[in-house]
């Protein structure tokens, strides 16, 4: 029964698309169909039929204003773009630009570690050191020492003493290549 309903509205709206009637009354037609059937016995009761019939009109009238409400609306609320003249910073040099944007992060702190060497040591082994006791890297002597900042290699070089303190003279400088593969 309720696929007769259904066939039976559905041609309506093919026959009513067909002729001259238009889309508000196919609408208008479709909806009121849609309200019969809702106060139908045993479906659903007055309050349903009263939105439902709402909903027709208004839905009818927005298709007979061509929703214009809606735009002249948003039209009204619509601005003009403001754009900033960049003209002056796009003329700059580019060595003021890059002095410019290095301005921001140079006082940003960063930790810089030199590293001889690196080795593994059990627990039972760490407990045994003591004063005098040798601890063999993973390095050979003469190879350079690893220059780290924020735990990432930038640098090799080699130790030196400068005013009784420890230094390092840098002898290779990481590339941005290499830099970036290590981040991989």
């Amino acid at each position: 029964m309720a696929q007769d309903n259904q066939d039976d509205l559905a041609a309506q709206w093919a026959a009513q698309l067909e002729g001259t009637g238009g889309a508000d009354d196919l609408l208008a037609d479709g909806l009121g169909d849609l309200v019969g059937e809702a106060s139908a016995p045993g479906k659903a009761g007055g309050e349903d039929e009263a939105l439902a019939a709402e909903w027709a009109e208004a839905l009818a009238n927005d298709e007979k204003k061509g929703g214009s409400d809606k735009l002249s609306s948003f039209a009204e609320q619509a601005t003009d773009a403001q754009f900033k003249d960049m003209t002056e910073a796009a003329r700059q040099p580019q060595d003021q630009k890059l002095k410019r944007e290095l301005d921001f992060i140079l006082d940003i702190p960063l930790d810089v570690s030199a590293e001889l060497g690196r080795t593994r040591l059990l627990i039972n082994e760490l407990l045994q050191l003591g004063q005098g006791s040798v601890v063999e890297l993973n390095k050979l002597a003469g190879e350079p020492l690893e220059v780290f900042v924020n735990g990432k290699l930038v640098a090799r070089g080699e130790a030196v003493v400068i005013n009784e303190k420890f230094g390092v003279r840098l002898t290779d400088i990481i590339s941005p290549i290499e830099r970036v593969k290590q981040l991989g």
